[in-house]
């Protein structure tokens, strides 16, 4: 029997894209820096962009204790059963090392993209047929329906682009047993218009996206709030910026609010797809 992955990602982990890299180049780099995250304290790597068990497998291997989930991989980019497949020679080397994060993801990224929600129960139905246990998977959930789809069939959620508020929302239709890890980002910069100016030009590509513009409008943002970029409101609520203390202040908020570990996707000027090894270093000390 693995342990709950609620008692096993511990308070911070670390959310990154570049870290799922296939570039064989990249792959010692890449375990570097995995192993450097666990010495950090970072309980947990959550791999973005479409990843998938292939994608954690080396980064677990690569380590002795962190857990590594995908965040998200897309029910509609891999069919349920060489999930399970992928998931079961994970898990069978790594016992309790690996969560199956699932999301379903964007209309205007899938060409067939239809009924999410009933695409999602299916897709769970097959994983619990080829025996994927619902303790090793997790959802990436935004709205009430898959927030219940979360509880009921999913050790948890993992909400991205959210907010205390939406946090605090989230753990009332979660109740207290299960997993609740939401995304945060952090611009480790002062200069309010530098942090802005850097969030701003990050933030523009999800401005698209219906999932997420939805969600900020049911949290009370307003259209004017989506324009532009963004407002400088709208802005300051999904991304932290500041001194040591104000980022310390905006990520304990999300604990306060009811989240039991917050992945911490570190943002910079950079995109050239670099490890911000420096600042995940930064962020570690800063949280200790």
């Amino acid at each position: 029997m693995t342990t709950s992955p609620k008692d096993t990602v511990g308070r911070y982990g670390v959310w990154s894209i570049e870290l799922r890299s296939e570039d064989p180049a990249r792959r010692g780099e890449l375990d570097e820096a995995a192993a450097e995250l666990e010495e950090l304290g970072y309980g947990a790597i959550w791999l973005g962009g479409n990843s998938t068990a292939d994608n954690a497998a080396p980064l677990i291997g690569a380590t002795r204790r962190v857990v590594v989930g995908t965040s998200i991989q897309s029910v509609w980019q891999q069919d349920a059963a060489t999930s399970a497949t992928g998931f079961t020679e994970v898990e069978a080397a790594h016992p309790g090392r690996f969560l199956l994060g699932l999301g379903v993801s964007h209309g205007p990224q899938v060409a067939a993209y239809r009924r999410p929600y009933a695409a999602m129960v299916g897709y769970l139905d097959e994983l619990d047929t080829a025996g994927v246990p619902a303790d090793r998977r997790v959802l990436a959930a935004l709205g009430p329906k898959m927030l219940g789809l979360s509880r009921d069939r999913a050790a948890g959620a993992i909400p991205y682009l959210g907010t205390p508020e939406h946090t605090a929302r989230a753990r009332e239709i979660l109740g207290g047993q299960a997993l609740l890890a939401p995304e945060f980002k952090v611009v480790l910069e002062t200069d309010p218009a530098r942090a802005r100016e850097t969030a701003r030009a990050f933030l523009a590509r999800y401005l698209e996206l219906p999932n997420y513009t939805g969600n900020f409008l049911r949290l009370g943002f307003t259209e004017a709030d989506l324009a532009d970029g963004g407002s400088d409101r709208l802005v300051d609520a999904v991304f932290a910026w500041g001194d040591e203390t104000r980022i310390r202040k905006r990520v304990t908020a999300f604990h306060e609010a009811g989240a039991d570990h917050v992945a911490l996707q570190v943002v910079t000027a950079d995109t050239a797809g670099a490890l911000p090894r420096e600042e995940w270093r930064r962020l570690a000390a800063l949280l200790s």
